[in-house]
């Protein structure tokens, strides 16, 4: 079965063609990342002006890249929430477009799904129930999922997500944007116990805390313009990943899985990859990630969520909708 996969929910266009939810025939990624630097974040109103010049061009490369043609595609993915509601439209109007004049199935998917199941798209052998911590610019989730399209919310974050203050902790050091990548590739020579930045716990939750972080990292540098930027970069990273390697872990223990997975774009930064997967070994708990092309915003992830969903009879009409905001699951 080959689905299309449709993405736009920020600042990536994205098309690609899956087969069986598991075999990448192609993945395009269009990416407006130079065409935003410049404001230091991203613009909604740009992003969603130039997905409209961007989608129908990477549609036909990402057939074209994958040796087919719309008449060889049986099902239609497109994320429609969340996101920046300009932005999805465009995604999902082009999807509508495609079933309708092709009478083909359309799925919906849920981003934080979609992030999800871009494991499925490298780890052959992934058994239910398992912990997946979601990490991104918006989000900072850990999820226990026990079947395909089954989640429950064990933590998320109470406000800056772990991809918003690597974003902003760069701007304060002068670093550009986006900052994940900057700082992880300046953290490699940097020490990360140079600063001691503080660790936030929520109470007796597994939620993150990361805004009085960000506010600590924030002042340090307008404070110690002599440390270098490596040392900060280091060290800051390390505060994030600290936190989120204990609390997932945490959640894997209380639930009792023995599989972790790691998704979004943060879940792409090598720190957490190792630290998590270190922690795995002791523990006993098996560690995945998607490769870093699968960890960032991608379409391959959307056609895949989608080929379980449908498995499982999950599809939707032409009146699916865009949400700007909806929780991936009911929070326990």
């Amino acid at each position: 079965m080959k689905i299309l996969g449709i993405e736009t929910s920020c600042d990536e266009t994205s098309a690609a063609v899956v087969e069986d939810g598991r075999k990448i025939l192609s993945n395009i990624v269009a990416s407006q990342i130079d065409l935003h630097q410049k404001y230091g974040g991203i613009v909604p109103e740009v992003a969603s002006r130039k997905h409209v010049e961007l989608i129908l061009p990477t549609i036909q490369e990402a057939l074209d890249t994958a040796g087919c043609k719309l008449a060889d595609i049986d099902a239609i993915a497109a994320i429609n929430r969340p996101g920046l509601i300009g932005a999805l439209i465009v995604g999902v109007a082009a999807a509508k477009a495609i079933a309708y004049t092709l009478n083909l199935p359309l799925v919906a998917v849920h981003h934080l799904a979609g992030h999800i199941y871009g494991n499925f798209l490298t780890e052959v052998e992934l058994e239910f129930p398992f912990i997946c911590l979601i990490v991104s610019g918006g989000h900072s989730d850990i999820v226990y999922m026990t079947g395909h399209g089954e989640y429950r919310i064990l933590a998320r974050t109470r406000d800056d997500a772990a991809g918003e203050a690597f974003d902003k902790c760069a701007r304060a050091m002068g670093l550009g944007y986006p900052g994940g990548p900057i700082i992880d590739k300046l953290a490699q020579d940097g020490n990360s116990d140079a600063v001691k930045f503080p660790r936030a716990k929520v109470g007796d939750s597994l939620d993150f805390s990361f805004s009085g972080l960000k506010t600590a990292v924030i002042r340090f540098v307008q404070q110690n313009e002599t440390v270098p930027i490596e040392d900060v970069a280091a060290s800051f990273q390390q505060a994030v990943v600290d936190v989120l390697v204990e609390n997932t872990m945490k959640a894997a223990k209380m639930k009792g899985v023995n599989r972790v997975l790691i998704a979004g774009g943060v879940a792409a930064n090598r720190a957490l990859q190792r630290q998590m997967k270190e922690r795995g070994e002791l523990l006993g708990i098996a560690v995945s990630a998607p490769p870093p092309k699968l960890c960032t915003d991608n379409a391959a992830m959307a056609a895949a969520a989608a080929y379980f969903n449908f498995d499982e009879g999950l599809k939707d009409g032409l009146r699916m909708d865009t949400f700007a905001s909806e929780p991936l699951g009911a929070r326990e």
